[in-house]
């Protein structure tokens, strides 16, 4: 006897073996057959689907759970359109705060601003009081004076604005969060994924001193499990910076390696340990990703979190201990460094396998891409970063490298893996309007971006199911709806292959199942 048959709805299984089904049985959890394989079984339970349309759960394979489900949580500046605007909020905060206590705000991004605040505006508006302003690219901070008082003599910053490492030092006063709160985070964020019909994700690097929240960060995604506030199947990416010297036995070639040698594929199917998160540059928005020519209007080019050597020599350390290696580079340069990093890598220990991923790639040159697909490295992109900010990309990039920016058909056509993700909470993390991005290229404006580079809807759906699933390594149970896999679906009011293209984003998901249960019903 099933457990349940779900009934009467379209479902696009992404396999292309039986591409299309009517009905579809579940059994402990997972898909045991289709329309005639399970038409005429008995069903404890069976549910009408009434003409809905039925995907494969979407796989966000780039996420930050704790970082999104803290950001809800903090007084935020986001929309405000001016300096005297967001001071104003400042001041409206801090007047809430102690004198010693630290005034935290999200959403802050000097763009709309037209520069960056200063610590001395920060000093006037909360009077004197510490405060950090988190930038939305994660990438970023901006404190006052207060603050800068805490931190080494000598770290670099622009009148208070701190980028990159400098960022993670102060954002290092501020740590640890308790387990509990981060799992209350973890919670809250998760319910934002199912709601947009995302049953699996990877978070993008715990424990790190740019994005981590605290040394035992792991341990709250266990305390989120245990206590039921972890309703997703999540992958865990470590930060490089974790890894430490170790003393292997010489025939393991492992010069650095997390504490028992722990590394990619530890864990079960609701949780693990993901790939090595390895940051090469910064971000587009803060205007540190790394370029190999300067952005249009300014008079620098972003930077790399560290020495190419030795930004090689963490790959190489990464790789030789076994991980999979997901490398963060958004810019050119950060991509060039990162691909001479896997090559060499892949030149000491040749490992066919690895499934190295490059995180973001969103600038990449068309001699790069060859090189992509010649090291077998997975593209895994963010097109709602373009959906949302491509207008102002497109400026800082300027018209011959605008075209360039988050590829979708460049990297399908040399045969390299396109994945889809959000970087969720940086921006927008729905993937069917990223879906509708991909193949439209078109800003929230209305501006097309590398109109070229548009792929059809099939493969945009596939860049978040059957893509990020192998990217993920959960090709074997995930990613599309074939029996044996685990019955973890996205229930759609509308086919995305069907209804125009500019309605896509719209296209309400009606119900999520994990493990062929719906998520809204599902409880201890």
């Amino acid at each position: 006897m099933l457990c349940t048959r779900l009934t009467n709805a379209r479902f696009l299984t992404m396999d292309p073996d039986r591409p299309v089904a009517r009905e579809l049985g579940v059994w402990r959890g997972r898909i045991v057959g289709l329309d005639e394989e399970v038409a005429a079984l008995p069903a404890r339970r069976v549910v009408d689907l009434r003409g809905a349309t039925v995907l494969p759960g979407f796989i966000d394979a780039h996420v930050h759970l704790a970082w999104t489900g803290l950001k809800a949580t903090t007084p935020s500046v986001a929309g405000r359109r001016t300096v005297d605007e967001v001071l104003a909020l400042v001041a409206d905060i801090a007047a809430t705060v102690p004198e010693d206590g630290w005034v935290n705000l999200a959403g802050y991004d000097q763009r709309p601003l037209g520069r960056h605040l200063t610590a001395v505006e920060l000093d006037k508006a909360s009077g004197g009081r510490k405060v950090f302003l988190m930038h939305d690219s994660g990438h970023g901070c901006v404190v006052s004076t207060a603050v800068l008082d805490l931190l080494p003599t000598g770290l670099p910053h622009e009148e208070g604005f701190l980028a990159e490492g400098a960022m993670g030092v102060a954002r290092a006063l501020r740590l640890p969060y308790a387990q509990e709160s981060l799992a209350d985070a973890i919670a809250h964020a998760a319910g934002e994924c199912l709601a947009e019909g995302v049953t699996a994700c990877a978070e993008a690097g715990i424990a790190g001193a740019l994005f981590g929240h605290s040394p035992v960060e792991l341990g709250a995604y266990q305390l989120a499990r245990e206590t039921v506030r972890l309703p997703l199947r999540v992958q865990l990416m470590v930060a490089a910076d974790r890894l430490n010297p170790v003393t292997a036995h010489p025939s393991d070639g492992i010069p650095r390696a997390l504490d028992l040698g722990l590394r990619t594929g530890f864990g079960d199917e609701r949780l693990s340990v993901g790939a090595l998160k390895i940051y090469t540059d910064g971000g587009m928005m803060a205007r540190t990703a790394a370029l190999s020519s300067p952005y249009e209007g300014l008079d620098h080019a972003g930077q790399l979190q560290d020495d190419p050597e030795a930004l090689a020599d963490t790959v190489v350390a990464g790789h030789l201990a076994g991980w999979q290696l997901a490398v963060h580079a958004i810019g050119d340069r950060a991509v060039d460094v990162a691909l001479d990093a896997l090559e060499r890598a892949q030149r000491l220990r040749p490992r066919p396998d690895a499934r190295h991923r490059i995180e973001h790639a969103g600038l990449v040159r068309p001699d790069q891409l060859d090189r992509f697909a010649r090291l077998g490295v997975i593209a895994v992109v963010q097109p709602n970063f373009l959906r949302s900010f491509g207008d102002d990309y497109a400026a800082i990039m300027g018209p011959e490298r605008a075209p360039w920016l988050y590829r979708g058909k460049g990297f399908l056509r040399h045969g390299i893996t396109l994945v889809g993700s959000s970087d969720r909470p940086v921006t927008d993390g729905s993937p069917l309007r990223a879906v509708q991005f991909m193949v439209e290229r078109a800003s929230s404006s209305g501006r097309t971006i590398g109109p070229d580079e548009g792929i059809t809807v099939e493969e945009a759906l596939r860049a978040y199911t059957v893509g990020g699933a192998f990217a993920c390594r959960w090709e074997n149970t995930l990613g599309s709806l074939t029996p044996g896999k685990y019955a973890d679906l996205a229930v759609l009011s509308d086919d995305p292959t069907t209804v125009e293209t500019s309605r896509i984003g719209d296209i309400d998901v009606v119900a999520t199942f994990v493990g062929g249960r719906d998520t809204e019903e599902a409880g201890p």
